[in-house]
């Protein structure tokens, strides 16, 4: 098995539906960050390691049929060499939402050390280094958002015409199976990792 369908969208863009949405229509096991939380004594130093300047791709997507969220998001591009094969989606939302959804979620967890859980050290301080990868040490929402938008304008102009969707999950199955070139479910398009459920997930990272 190899990597058919790679999202460079940062995490807090959908990319928990998207998994979903890529698995119900065959392209799974796809790869997230809750992969990394629930496969964290071989994920965790694998991914640490990438961060550092040694990413071993097969390995990491060993099994796997698809990427979403980071730590994928902050690899992109270099995956775009890895993976020419495969195809790339932008997973997105509006910048002021975004901020918001990840200033709440991902960035309060980070930047609390204090209430890190012991067993989930190595794994917070590997999501920090790839957060870096991405977001260059930007926190306050100004400096977010530039980062946030920038980062989608590199991506659209990095991709010739055909080879990129950018995919927001109110846009649902049509345009994703269009791109796809697979048929459109008669279930509704996945919408989950609500705030609440994000940190529900998060106490996985307690059994690290």
């Amino acid at each position: 098995m190899t990597v058919q369908v790679i999202s460079a969208g940062f995490g807090r863009t959908g990319t928990m539906s998207l998994k979903l949405a890529l698995e119900q229509l065959g392209f799974g096991p796809c790869h997230h960050m809750e992969e990394v939380l629930a496969h964290g004594e071989v994920q965790v130093p694998l991914w640490t390691a990438a961060a550092d300047g040694k990413a071993d791709f097969g390995a990491l997507y060993a099994g796997y049929g698809a990427a979403v969220d980071w730590p994928t998001a902050a690899f992109w591009k270099e995956l775009a060499g890895a993976y020419p094969e495969a195809k790339f989606i932008l997973s997105s939302r509006s910048v002021d939402s975004w901020v918001r959804s990840f200033s709440e979620t991902i960035h309060a967890v980070i930047s609390d050390r204090s209430k890190w859980p012991p067993p989930a050290v190595p794994w917070l301080l590997m999501v920090e280094k790839v957060l870096h990868r991405s977001l260059k040490g930007a926190s306050d929402p100004e400096a977010l958002a530039a980062i946030f938008e920038a980062h989608e304008a590199e991506v659209k102009a990095f991709f010739p015409p055909g080879k990129l969707l950018v995919h927001q999950a109110k846009d649902g199955w049509e345009p994703l199976c269009a791109y796809l070139g697979v048929p459109v479910p008669d279930t509704p398009y996945p919408r989950t990792n609500s705030k609440d459920e994000f940190f529900e997930n998060i106490k996985a990272a307690d059994d690290l």
